[in-house]
């Protein structure tokens, strides 16, 4: 969810700035050449500051966290007939979030969000680190 976001963020703020990601020194100095193509601030006045690519980059981040949420539970309500709380725990096995599993838990007396969870964590951590590879590798390697 929001990890992915921020990983969609930096991987585009490095491609923006440009160069070639080799180390994770590399990407984070790349990160820090990038603040200025993603400024996020306040002015004297107390306003928020957006400057540069900053809307795009944080609006393509809350896409990509709310369009799964979107697109999931009402598929696996209607089309699957699964219960709220069995798609609470799916959720937050997609989004790798104990935190959001835990408040599962508590609305539920039943096992149903934990053996969620634990049915699409896996693949969700898997699908991650693919999706992170393809991304960098597509968006800096020329390609």
């Amino acid at each position: 969810g929001l990890l992915g976001g921020g990983l969609v963020s930096g991987v585009l703020i490095v491609k923006h700035v440009g160069g070639e990601v080799s180390g994770g020194d590399v990407i984070l100095h790349h990160l820090h050449e990038g603040r200025e193509a993603l400024l996020v601030g306040v002015d004297e006045h107390g306003n928020a500051v957006l400057q540069g690519d900053g809307v795009h980059y944080i609006w393509m981040g809350f896409l990509i966290t709310i369009i799964p949420i979107l697109i999931i539970g009402p598929i696996a309500r209607l089309k699957f007939k699964f219960n709220y709380f069995t798609i609470m725990g799916m959720i937050a096995g997609t989004y790798t979030d104990p935190p959001a599993l835990a408040y599962a838990n508590q609305s539920c007396s039943k096992e149903a969000p934990a053996v969620a969870y634990s049915t699409v964590y896996p693949l969700s951590m898997f699908l991650r680190i693919l999706t992170a590879q393809l991304i960098i590798l597509l968006c800096c390697s020329g390609v």
